[in-house]
């Protein structure tokens, strides 16, 4: 990173004082409505879509790389488009091998300062460009009719806790919310267990029914089919 290029990220997140951010509400209205009808008329004719979450960071090859594109692929084949953060890593992954399995590749773009920049695998009139965490998040769980955490960092927690609360809460319906990678997820099992559950009493044991942790592309699959052959829906809205 040059100065230069330094220089302007600390511009743009420089705390603003309070007169500039009273200033500035208004006007960030209007970007904000704009947002979210751009994304609810691209969206509402994707068709049924599962969001994969996962880490910008993982490189092509490795072993969730892989079995992201797979489980996309995979996805596609049994009438699912996919859904991804459009960056890099398991995004990539994802949109990839939705791509390569000719179904719908969708992409939520979101503006940082560092790091994300859309993958080339992308449908081009699903690639969506957001300056808001929150209305990105509306796009990713109310399009979607599952969701697949791969292992990632804060921004896969903060996109799982999301879809976990609102169907705890009852705001959206009770879709498939799948972990791959037991390696990677028993330890947040075991702490949510054993601290918020036994420990404190902050979550029921009921709660543990809203996800799965598996290890295979064919195992994500078989619960989503499962939950709809099941609850005999359609996989859409």
């Amino acid at each position: 990173m040059t100065p230069l290029e330094d220089k302007k990220i600390r511009e743009k997140l420089k705390q603003k004082t309070w007169n500039e951010i009273k200033t500035n509400d208004s006007w960030a209205i209007f970007k904000i409505m704009s947002e979210f009808v751009d994304g609810y008329e691209k969206l509402s004719r994707i068709g049924p879509c599962v969001s994969i979450y996962g880490s910008a960071r993982t490189k092509p090859g490795e072993k969730y790389y892989k079995m992201a594109e797979d489980i996309a692929y995979k996805l596609t084949q049994n009438g699912y488009g996919v859904i991804t953060g459009g960056g890099p890593g398991i995004m990539e992954a994802g949109n990839k091998g939705a791509q390569h399995g000719g179904g719908t590749s969708v992409g939520l773009n979101i503006d940082l300062p560092f790091e994300q920049h859309d993958n080339p695998y992308i449908d081009s009139d699903k690639n969506l460009d957001f300056d808001y965490f929150f209305v990105r998040k509306v796009m990713f769980v109310k399009y979607a009719q599952g969701f697949v955490a791969m292992p990632g960092g804060f921004g896969t927690l903060d996109e799982l806790f999301e879809a976990m609360t609102l169907i705890q809460t009852k705001k959206i319906g009770k879709f498939p919310i799948i972990l791959v990678g037991s390696e990677f997820w028993e330890g947040l099992f075991d702490w949510i267990k054993e601290t918020l559950i036994k420990k404190h009493g902050n979550v029921s044991q009921k709660d543990l029914e809203l996800f799965s942790i598996v290890d295979t592309a064919e195992e994500v699959i078989e619960i989503i089919d499962q939950f709809y052959n099941k609850n005999r829906l359609m996989p859409n809205f």
